[in-house]
């Protein structure tokens, strides 16, 4: 639905009056017009401010507009950040002695589709003035955006620039009038979370959901099933749960879906993965004849027409599950010595007159084919790729991870990339500075324009052997948050901030909100990440 006049004429006049004071503060582009830093993170796409402070009513109401505006994810949006915005200072909240200046948050959301598929427009626009002072004759907040998710978006921005002032015990909107239109670089900005190597309850899941949204981060790879454990129920093929740690340390179907359904409502993507043929020897717990021998359990029986039965039976419940268009195969780290050793499989392999690297090629392959008839976009780890890329389905996106280079390869042949490079965002290596992290550029060594697009994204990876409930969230933040603006803010904003200036004393500002959130972020400069502060001293700095 086309923005009224009335709202033309409000976005215009601020818009003006935010230029005007910009320019006459002459401030760079990661600051607001009174020379302090932009305290949003990620940084915005495009940005102007004033010097005025406005008053935001503790009663903040929504006024839901467009075609999209009267979703209920929209309504949920808005009543989750005024709790995130007031309910930590509503017992000392007082009346604002001139009365509010912002009493209402308009929504306009142009479309009414909630299909979240990758590449949904995640763009917003927001507006924010007081009424009179000649700026402009309409007081209050407006976002717009062309989809819900996009309105979620800047439901956060819009939360982060909500600040409790302790003085008059309000909160309040400073460096008004803002103008922010913004949107992300890439697509595809993902969290890895191992839960195979220790269980994560789902209520930690939905912690770390919930901790995704705040940065922008949109897609949560699921890395269910491993070597280690098989937690997630199929129902076709019910004893491979048998692979659990626990009888209490499963996820049943509902559990799956309503983590999909959580993450939904704040705009993220699930991307599960099941890792064959080479990470799978809890599979064979509940059914042993997916092991090649006893003493041979994995890679997964290559020369068994049964184990492509399970794997189609996985992926058929899977899907049911899993909406989101992209579906992690794994196929990293194939160790197919003992397939040589094994007599049955050996002698497939002769009869057929392939090596095991053939055998290798042959399962990845085949296992795309399923997920592929199943309306899936398959995803591999770069050892496919580096083995056999020129066999690879067209379709696959090949996901990077073992160091740098990769992604230029990839899409000079044609594929899709994700960047990963376990030296940089890989956040289970500890010894990784956050400058480390933020400064890691899923385009590097990629010039050409056509070639750039087929870089998805980035994700960082958590994986699981040595984290679980006690240290997950302080081991993903604040480092997860160096990348997530690489992912989000535009080449030229970033290259423009001063490391150890601008970007730390931001950092830091986005770890404090963190823990204001109830998010156990680590401090920022750690020699060891998640580790806790080495002595007294407040968020800002440590």
């Amino acid at each position: 639905m086309p923005p009224t006049l009335l709202t033309y004429l409000f976005l215009a006049l601020v818009a003006v009056s935010g230029a005007a004071a910009a320019r006459r503060h002459r401030s760079p582009a990661n600051f607001t017009a009174s020379g302090n830093p932009v305290y949003i993170w990620p940084l915005p796409k495009n940005f102007t401010s004033g010097t005025q402070t406005l008053a935001v009513d503790p009663d903040l109401a929504l006024d839901a507009q467009g075609p999209g505006g009267g979703a209920a994810a929209v309504a949920e949006a808005f009543e989750r950040y005024r709790h995130l915005i007031f309910s930590p200072w509503a017992h000392a909240a007082r009346p604002a002695s001139g009365g509010y200046d912002v009493a209402r948050l308009t929504v306009v959301v142009a479309s009414a589709n909630e299909t979240l598929e990758l590449g949904v427009d995640e763009s917003y626009t927001i507006y924010i003035a007081a009424a009179g002072g000649g700026n402009s004759i309409v007081g209050g907040a407006t976002i717009e955006a062309n989809t819900i998710y996009g309105a979620i978006r800047g439901l956060e921005t819009f939360s982060q620039l909500c600040v409790f002032n302790y003085d008059t015990k309000n909160v309040e909107v400073r460096y008004a009038p803002w103008y922010i239109q913004d949107e992300p670089r890439f697509a595809f900005r993902g969290l890895l979370l191992d839960t195979s190597r220790h269980y994560y309850p789902v209520d930690v899941i939905k912690q770390v959901i919930d901790s995704m949204s705040f940065a922008k981060l949109n897609v949560l790879h699921w890395h269910i099933i491993d070597e280690q454990s098989f937690p997630l129920e199929i129902p076709s093929y019910p004893n491979l749960w048998k692979g659990s740690y626990s009888k209490s340390e499963r996820y049943t179907v509902e559990d799956a879906q309503y983590i999909v359904s959580y993450a939904k409502k704040r705009g993220i993507h699930v991307m599960a993965e099941i890792d064959v043929p080479g990470h799978a020897e809890s599979w064979g717990n509940g059914y042993p004849k997916l092991w090649p021998s006893p003493s041979c359990t994995e890679p997964l029986d290559v020369s068994s027409n049964f184990t492509f039965e399970v794997i189609s039976g996985i992926l058929s419940d899977m899907r049911k599950i899993f909406p989101f268009g992209l579906f992690h195969l794994g196929g990293d780290e194939v160790y197919t010595g003992c397939w040589n050793l094994t007599p049955h499989v050996k002698q497939w392999l002769g009869e057929r007159n392939m090596t095991t690297k053939d055998a290798y090629k042959y399962f990845v392959l085949r296992a795309q084919e399923i997920a592929i008839h199943l309306n899936w976009i398959p995803v591999n780890w770069e050892e496919t790729f580096n083995s056999f890329g020129e066999n690879l389905n067209p379709l696959t996106v090949v996901h990077n991870w073992l160091g740098p280079g990769v992604c230029p390869k990839v899409v000079a042949k044609g594929l899709r990339c994700i960047m990963s490079n376990q030296g940089a965002w890989y956040l289970d290596h500890l010894d990784v500075p956050w400058e480390e992290v933020y400064a890691e550029e899923p385009l590097a060594g990629i010039s050409d324009m056509a070639q750039q697009k087929l870089v998805l994204g980035g994700e960082v990876c958590l994986w699981g052997e040595t984290a679980d409930t006690s240290d997950a969230l302080q081991t993903i933040w604040p480092r997860a948050a160096a990348a997530a603006e690489r992912m989000w803010t535009p080449l030229e904003a970033i290259s423009a901030q001063d490391l150890e200036t601008t970007v730390v004393a931001r950092l830091h500002y986005f770890r404090c909100l963190l823990n204001h959130r109830g998010v156990a972020a680590a401090p920022v400069t750690n020699f060891y990440a998640r580790r806790p502060p080495i002595g007294p001293g407040s968020c800002f700095i440590q």
